[in-house]
């Protein structure tokens, strides 16, 4: 990801469940201002622990720019922590 910018901002996310190894995707995402982002590709996807809560982060592109969406098993939490131009 090149020019990061960090954040921490609750989104609203749509995922497909399925039976598969990677048993929830994110497929959608809806900014704090109304922007929708749809994500075209998944990148990395991994647990880390905080705590003793369990923080599952998605790594995702929309094409034009990549995102990171954390989810947060415990609250039931969506947040966008990083956001990147495309390159």
């Amino acid at each position: 990801m090149n020019d990061e910018q960090s954040l921490d901002e609750r989104v609203e996310v749509i995922c497909r469940f399925n039976k598969a190894f990677q048993p929830c995707i994110p497929i959608k995402f809806k900014r704090t201002n109304g922007r929708e982002v749809i994500v075209t590709e998944l990148g990395l996807r991994h647990p880390r622990q905080q705590g003793v809560r369990i923080i599952h982060v998605f790594d995702v592109t929309d094409g034009q720019a990549d995102y990171r969406l954390e989810f947060n098993s415990e609250q039931l939490v969506w947040r966008l922590t990083m956001e990147a131009d495309h390159v």
